[in-house]
């Protein structure tokens, strides 16, 4: 895939140490929280690297996206998850959809709850 667009990034600490902090992000991400490769419809598993990195990647008419988590120790029962997303929204079509997504802060809302359920999870 091209190298797409920052479109922002998203971040919250977890009480909880990576590893179980990865176990929550997959239980939060994926359909079968035993395989990284069950991701949502519309993204394909880019990578799983236990317990640091898990990125997605999607495209469709109207944008091509990524959506990338990241684990950082904050000490040793805290890990910080980032959540990055970028994206291109070609054509016309791509910047009402933009605006839809983006600038209505859906996307925010939604990014922001999904950092909430893994630190609920963990």
């Amino acid at each position: 895939m091209e190298r797409l667009s920052y479109i922002d990034e998203h971040a919250r600490s977890v009480d909880a140490n990576r590893d179980r902090t990865w176990k929550a992000l997959l239980k939060v991400v994926c359909k079968d929280p035993e395989d990284p490769r069950t991701v949502p419809t519309g993204f394909v598993l880019d990578s799983a690297e236990e317990p640091s990195r898990l990125a997605l990647s999607g495209a469709h008419w109207f944008s091509r996206y990524a959506l990338i988590f990241e684990l950082d120790d904050e000490g040793p029962t805290t890990t910080r998850v980032r959540a990055t997303s970028l994206a291109e929204f070609p054509g016309i079509s791509g910047r009402i959809y933009r605006a839809l997504v983006i600038g209505t802060g859906g996307h925010r809302i939604v990014v922001r709850r999904m950092l909430r359920r893994i630190a609920d999870a963990a």
